[in-house]
């Protein structure tokens, strides 16, 4: 069952202007569409073939709906994730930069990007593993970039429900992106939280959480 409006309800009574993303991955586009009826406009999904079969071209969708591209994005995948998201949150190297700087720049296009930082250090998890590296970053992107938008950080929490664990990394996160802001003043977003990390994500200096499991349940497989 989607509950959209009870997750938003809960967010809202810790922050009130924190921004809801609705991680809809291997949901039906039904459940999509019933969580945008309870309120949703942000849908967050996680690959580019799954993205693009599931919703309609930005200008066909219904009124205010965006998507943002949370997942690893492969270099290849670069040219179609253009022409579909209104936002790509998972930028994790300069070379991945430059590749969409490049497709946007042929389509006569802007993109708004954050830059993931692997908070964690876990070797897993995807995003700029160093503060210095990301800063680096972001410094290219915003000097060199010009069809691009860096709005700020997105970070995935550690693996488990260690409520200290999160936390210092997502104070860590929260400490780079008042660096960043140094480089870019006018970066604005910190994305940090899911279903079971939001509220620490939330102390911590959020200004976005990506919400999957709580609002959609338990998805039910990767096809």
């Amino acid at each position: 069952m989607t509950d959209f409006s009870g997750v938003e309800k809960d967010i809202r009574a810790v922050s009130s202007d924190a921004v809801l993303v609705a991680v809809s991955k291997f949901h039906p586009y039904d459940a999509v569409m019933e969580a945008y009826r309870q309120g949703a406009r942000i849908f967050g999904e996680n690959r580019v073939q799954e993205m693009r079969e599931k919703f309609p071209p930005k200008d066909e969708r219904p009124e205010g709906m965006k998507v943002y591209l949370i997942g690893q994005l492969q270099r290849n995948k670069v040219r179609k994730a253009v022409e579909w998201v209104d936002r790509i949150e998972s930028v994790d190297s300069v070379a991945l930069i430059d590749k969409i700087e490049a497709e946007c720049a042929l389509a006569s296009s802007e993109m708004d990007i954050l830059l993931e930082f692997n908070s964690s250090g876990e070797e897993q998890k995807s995003g700029f593993s160093g503060e210095d590296e990301l800063l680096a970053a972001a410094a290219y992107a915003s000097e060199k970039c010009p069809h691009l938008h860096l709005l700020g950080i997105m970070t995935v929490g550690p693996l488990g429900n260690d409520e200290e664990k999160n936390r210092r990394a997502f104070m860590k996160t929260a400490e780079v992106f008042n660096k960043l802001r140094g480089i870019v003043p006018s970066a604005s977003v910190l994305s940090m939280g899911m279903s079971g990390d939001w509220r620490t994500a939330l102390e911590c200096g959020s200004t976005e959480v990506r919400i999957g499991t709580a609002i959609f349940g338990e998805r039910k497989s990767a096809k």
